[in-house]
C-alpha cells in the first residue's frame, strides 16, 4: 500500500501527540506528581503616572510599556519594534524621554512617568503641541505620533523655542514609517514659545 505524504504526516503527528500526552513511567512506578510552577517574582512599586500616584504589584520581568498598556490600560504608548530602536513607545520618566519597551516597570518605582494621555487638558482639550501636530498634518498613519509627541514635549520643556535643526536632532530616535519627518519638525518649531500660531 502506497502511503501519501499527507497521510504519513497525519498518522505520525497523531502518534507523537498521543505519546507526548502520556506520563513516562519506568518499571511500573507511579507517574511523578505535576508540580505547579510559581509565578514570576513580583515587586510592589509606587509610581506617579500622569500626575496620579499609582501603587501596583508588578512582575519583575514586565517592561514599562507592558505595565502601562496591559495593566494601566494607557494604550496611547505604542509598541513598534519592541527592541528600543523605533521610539514609538517613548514616554517621559522624570521629564526625560525613555523607550518604555526596553525599560523595566520596577525601574520606575518612586519616579514620575508621563504618557501621551497626560498631554490633554482636564476637559480633553488638546495640548498646544498636539494642536500644532494637527495643524501641520504631522501624523500620517499615526503609529509613531505618541512617541514623537513625548520626545517633542521633553525638548520644548528644556528649550521652549528650538530651531528646526535642534528639533531634528531631538527627534532622531523616533522613526516614522511614513517618512513625514519635515512636517513633524515644522509642527514642533511652530509649537515653540513666541510663535503666534501655537497660542
Amino acid at each position: 500500500m502506497k502511503l501519501s505524504r499527507r497521510k504519513f504526516l497525519e498518522v505520525s503527528g497523531a502518534s507523537v501527540a498521543g505519546s507526548a500526552a502520556l506520563p513516562v513511567v519506568a518499571d511500573g512506578a507511579a507517574a511523578p506528581p505535576v508540580v505547579q510552577v510559581s509565578g514570576a517574582p513580583r515587586t510592589e512599586i509606587q509610581v506617579r503616572v500622569n500626575g496620579t500616584m499609582r501603587t501596583a504589584s508588578v512582575e519583575d520581568r514586565w517592561t514599562l510599556a507592558e505595565f502601562l498598556r496591559d495593566h494601566l490600560e494607557l494604550t496611547g504608548t505604542k509598541i513598534g519594534c519592541d527592541r528600543g530602536e523605533c521610539g514609538a513607545c517613548t514616554v517621559l520618566v522624570d521629564g526625560a524621554p525613555v523607550y518604555s519597551c526596553s525599560s523595566l516597570a520596577v525601574w520606575a518605582a518612586g519616579r514620575s512617568v508621563d504618557t501621551v494621555e497626560g498631554l490633554a487638558g482636564p476637559g480633553g482639550e488638546l495640548h498646544p503641541l498636539q494642536q500644532s501636530f494637527v495643524r501641520h498634518d504631522a501624523p500620517q498613519c499615526g503609529f509613531c505620533t505618541s512617541g514623537q509627541l513625548m520626545t517633542a514635549r521633553a525638548l520644548l520643556a528644556a528649550n521652549p523655542s528650538p530651531s528646526a535643526e535642534e528639533v531634528r536632532r531631538a527627534l532622531t530616535g523616533n522613526l516614522c514609517r511614513c517618512s513625514n519627518y519635515n512636517r513633524y519638525v515644522d509642527a514642533v518649531v511652530a509649537a515653540g514659545a513666541g510663535d503666534p500660531e501655537a497660542e
